[in-house]
């Protein structure tokens, strides 16, 4: 390989300051899903909710994230602002998301379960709203950074990392929402802790916004001009937009190797959200006999603790994908979390917690390599996509990439609510639960994200988008129509 090809030029660098910031900006990201995610159980362990209903609440919502996505990255691409085509919507969504985030969890107490199911349902789908608003521009900005390989790589490692934190934390808010020295139920601590994170979205969420630049701004601006000219004849105004909207879904639809790296994302991701609630009651409920105090400490440890051994990852994957590629590197990551699940089974014993760390640092690989290398690999799709087609569309590729995902996650929050029922749990035995559902509870948390990560690797075989392809794109684009600035 020729050093012209592994050399980063000095105006392909993102300085590390606008790393940080795009990072902090993940880290805004994050905590609203992951927060959402983990306070949930406050439906149920507070106020008595049925799994399945909570499960369905999350499912229409995230039904509706979904279907705004595409809508949103199309606009975001299309915006003309002296601010740029995605830096506006990323400081207005990130208060927005905020604001509604706090709002969504002051539920009134004593009322019945039709009331609460139907206020958290509105809920959820404004906040889902404000969300799109804030996440598909924001996504979208994070493809275009650089036209650089490896430094595209390496903007995902420090945003992955950064917002890492994230989920480091959020396995102590049940804990926080718990302590009777702070809160008297953890109703009332949902209240509380929602205005904090809140707070925190909506001050370090519009950073990105503020302090990163668009690259490509200019040159989707001078490609659009060109498509106006060409269709001012037969389209205009809406009409023009309506047509833009649907042609562009179906070409992102019909590009092969997006399709790869959606469906590999699909399985992980929805692998692990499907069974992600399994987790603190196995804890609680398996390895603790039903203590929810001690339970809820220990989730927050082992959340913490590998969330940790994430941040050692990144910087693996990201070492790692500079010198096997993006792709062997997912694979590579996504065989080690299968190892680590597996391991999971045998190191779940009743009254012996720390067991659980010792699979904790493979499971990271997971998630941890998801997202250091795919969001990278995307980032060189949208550059074949301009080649072919004319058009540079980070926003719409990252929308309709989470759009699939999501469309998979809405699913799979539907079947994670009714997961806990199919095991035959019953709230009310407490510690008392039968072996039988001790025993599914742990067979669908450790088997189904397995059966996943499999079938991911599966799909990620057939991605041939290697360093040297990458490298001829980028000259042929840059022959045609200039270097980003």
């Amino acid at each position: 390989m020729s050093s012209q090809q592994t050399a980063i030029l000095p105006q392909d660098r993102i300085p590390t300051f606008q790393k940080i910031i795009y990072g902090l900006g993940s880290l805004a990201n994050n905590m609203l899903a992951a927060a959402l995610g983990c306070m949930v159980i406050v439906l149920n362990l507070g106020l008595g909710m049925d799994p399945g209903k909570i499960g369905m609440i999350l499912a229409c919502s995230k039904f509706t994230d979904a279907l705004l996505d595409p809508v949103m990255g199309y606009v975001s691409d299309h915006t003309r602002s002296r601010w740029g085509r995605r830096r506006p919507f990323i400081v207005v969504g990130a208060l927005i998301s905020g604001l509604v985030f706090a709002l969504m969890w002051q539920l009134p107490a004593r009322h019945s379960q039709n009331f609460y199911f139907w206020f958290f349902l509105i809920g959820t789908n404004l906040f889902y709203i404000a969300y799109t608003i804030y996440a598909a521009p924001f996504i979208g900005l994070g493809y275009e950074l650089t036209a650089d390989y490896h430094e595209r790589t390496r903007l995902q490692g420090v945003s992955n990392f950064i917002g890492q934190i994230a989920w480091m934390a959020v396995p102590w808010f049940y804990a926080i929402m718990e302590n009777k020295h702070l809160f008297r139920n953890n109703v009332e601590g949902a209240r509380g802790l929602a205005i904090v994170v809140g707070i925190f979205v909506a001050v370090v969420g519009i950073l990105p916004g503020i302090f990163c630049r668009e690259p490509f701004y200019s040159i989707a601006q001078t490609e659009e001009k060109k498509e106006q000219k060409s269709t001012s004849e037969f389209l205009g105004g809406l009409l023009k937009h309506v047509a833009g909207f649907f042609k562009g879904f179906g070409i992102t639809l019909l590009n092969r190797r997006f399709l790869v790296l959606s469906l590999a994302t699909f399985c992980i991701f929805n692998g692990f959200q499907m069974i992600a609630g399994l987790g603190p009651y196995n804890i609680i409920y398996y390895v603790f006999g039903g203590d929810q105090q001690m339970g809820s400490q220990y989730i927050g440890w082992f959340g913490s603790f590998i969330s940790v051994a994430t941040f050692c990852v990144i910087f693996f994957i990201t070492w790692l994908a500079s010198r096997v590629g993006k792709k062997m590197a997912f694979i590579i990551s996504t065989i080690i979390a299968i190892f680590g699940y597996a391991l999971k089974w045998f190191c779940y014993k009743p009254g012996a917690p720390l067991l659980l760390f010792i699979p904790a640092p493979f499971i990271a690989f997971g998630l941890g390599g998801l997202f250091t290398t795919v969001g990278a690999m995307i980032a060189d799709v949208c550059d074949q996509d301009e080649l072919e087609n004319g058009h540079r569309r980070e926003g719409t590729f990252g929308a309709i990439f989470w759009w699939m995902v999501k469309l998979g996650m809405a699913l799979a929050l539907a079947i994670s609510g009714h997961l806990l029922n199919w095991t035959g749990f019953l709230q009310e035995l407490g510690g008392r639960q039968s072996p039988h559902t001790l025993f599914l509870m742990r067979a669908y948390e450790i088997g189904l994200p397995i059966l996943a990560y499999v079938l991911a690797i599966i799909a990620v075989s057939s991605y041939d988008l290697t360093q040297e392809k990458a490298h001829q794109i980028r000259i042929e684009l840059e022959k045609r129509r200039g270097t980003a600035g």
